[in-house]
Formats: C-alpha cells, sequence, structure tokens
C-alpha cells in the first residue's frame, strides 16, 4: 500500500487546495454546503492528477532511474509492476468520471463545467507527458494553467464566479514553483553530469533571471490587487497589509532557491520549511480577520 501511495504522490495533493481558493475569497468558507462542493472537487481532482503522475512516471521508467531521486520512485525501482500501474490508472480514471456523475446528482447541481475543467486538465497534461514537457517555456506554462483549471474547478463547481485577479495571481504563483523546480533539476543535473531532454533550453543563469522577474510581478500583482477598490471594499483596507507576509514568502523561497538550491519540489517547502509555514498561516489567519471580522 506505502508504494502505491508514493505512487500516486498523495503528498503533491496539497496542489489542489487551490480550489478552496474561490470559497475562502469569497467570504464564504462557512457554508457548509459549497464547503463540501469544494471538499468534493479536491478528491476529483486529486484522483484526475494522480492518474496523470502513473502515467508520466510509466513513460519515464528509464530517465527516473537515471536521476539522483527519481530513481527511488515506485516504478523506476520496481517496487511496483507496470502492470499493476495500469490498473491503477484505470482505477483512478473510472473513479474520477464517476465521482463527477454522482457529485451532478448528490449536491443537485450541474457539474458539466466543472466536468469541462476535469477533462482538460487530463488532456493538457496528456500533451504534456509526452510532448509539450520537452519545449522549453511552454512546459513551465503548462504547469501554471493546471493551477488555474484548479482554482476554475473550485469556482464552477461551488457557482463562485472567479475574478480575473484570482487567476493572474495563481498563474504567476505557480509560474515562480515551476521554474523554481527547473533550476532545482538543472543543478542536480550539473552535480551528477546527467540531463534529461526536458532541460533543453534552460540553464541556470536563465532560470535565475526567470525567477526573480516572476516573483517581482508576483509581489506587483498582489499588492495592486489589495489596493483595487472592489478588493478594499469586499474586505477592508487593513488588507493591504498582508502584503508583508507575501513579500516575507517570496524572499524565503528565493533564499531556499537561489543560496541552499533545495526547491527542485516546490512542495517540500510546505512540508518542511516552518518559516514558510508560519508565514502561510500568519497569512490566512490575518486575511480571514479581514474577511469575517471587518469591523
Amino acid at each position: 500500500m506505502k508504494n502505491y501511495l508514493k505512487l500516486i504522490r498523495v503528498e503533491q495533493w496539497v496542489k489542489n487546495l487551490f480550489v478552496f481558493a474561490p470559497l475562502f475569497f469569497s467570504g464564504k468558507i462557512t457554508n457548509t454546503h459549497l464547503f463540501y462542493e469544494s471538499i468534493f472537487a479536491f478528491f476529483v481532482f486529486s484522483f484526475t492528477a494522480s492518474s496523470i503522475y502513473i502515467l508520466n512516471d510509466y513513460f519515464d521508467i528509464e530517465s527516473d532511474r537515471k536521476h539522483p531521486e527519481k530513481r527511488n520512485r515506485p516504478l523506476a525501482s520496481g517496487a511496483v509492476s507496470k502492470a499493476e500501474a495500469r490498473i491503477l490508472f484505470a482505477f483512478l480514471i473510472f473513479l474520477s468520471v464517476s465521482s463527477i456523475f454522482a457529485g451532478n446528482y448528490i449536491f443537485q447541481t450541474d457539474f458539466w463545467k466543472f466536468g469541462v475543467i476535469i477533462a482538460t486538465y487530463f488532456v493538457l497534461n496528456i500533451f504534456y507527458t509526452f510532448r509539450l514537457k520537452h519545449v522549453a517555456i511552454v512546459d513551465i506554462c503548462i504547469i501554471a494553467v493546471g493551477f488555474v483549471l484548479r482554482i476554475l474547478a473550485g469556482g464552477y463547481v461551488t457557482g463562485i464566479i472567479v475574478t480575473n485577479w484570482a487567476i493572474l495571481l495563481t498563474f504567476i504563483l505557480a509560474l515562480v514553483l515551476a521554474i523554481g523546480k527547473r533550476r532545482g533539476e538543472l543543478i542536480n543535473a550539473q552535480v551528477s553530469g546527467k540531463t534529461r531532454k526536458a532541460l533543453d533550453g534552460y540553464n541556470v543563469q536563465f532560470a535565475d533571471i526567470a525567477l526573480s522577474i516572476s516573483c517581482t510581478l508576483a509581489i506587483i500583482c498582489y499588492l495592486m490587487f489589495t489596493l483595487s477598490p472592489e478588493v478594499q471594499a469586499r474586505f477592508h483596507p487593513r488588507v493591504f497589509y498582508t502584503v508583508i507576509f507575501v513579500v516575507f514568502a517570496f524572499l524565503r523561497y528565493l533564499q531556499q532557491t537561489l543560496v541552499y538550491n533545495r526547491t527542485e519540489s516546490p512542495t517540500k517547502i510546505v512540508y518542511k520549511d516552518r518559516y514558510i509555514q508560519v508565514t502561510i498561516l500568519l497569512w490566512i489567519i490575518v486575511f480571514l480577520l479581514q474577511i469575517y471580522f471587518k469591523k
């Protein structure tokens, strides 16, 4: 069971928490019905994403065996057979599709838009797995689009409108994480002397510049978001001060990436870096106060 859980990368499900973003920022997080719908969207997206992880590992077995960390993955190490991986892949696809139909019945809501988002994510990542992950810049943009699809899924399943600000901020944040991951892979390639086709079109200098530009854009966009009239009216003018947490988080991320080279997998920060964890927690608490306790 442990190897199966590693194969579907349960630890990566943290990325799918983005489906809760529309509910969080709408100020309706206490709405039980909408909250259950968001949980539903989280698991359907997680099942779909895990099927893609299996597919990716299945066709990357040989290259993963040459990687210092990825060689320990269940398929690359032989802990899970190809036949078992195929069965698990088919089961997850069945679970995703059946869940969408079940959700449509349980919540008495038209889920067709949510289903389209899930299908779009799946098809886009099929292209990514077989071709587009080898096309520089296009690959990181697809990763970023995947996060945008997550918040759109959360919006469609709950009926909450996703604003342009939410789409822009999500895309740029995901771009930062994707570039950081590529940079970590480049550093590993320099150490091991082994590279792979997915890194063609990148070098460390380009990654450093792109990462700095993306972090700057993310901070500026968030600053503009907090100062926009609609946000000031919906929340509280003091929401502007949450910029402090955002700036600190990005600086910490840049330190981990540029100084310590520890960010090949962005989710490792969430699980291991206490500074980032505390900053995110404080940001959530302060933002909740601005949404639910305006006075």
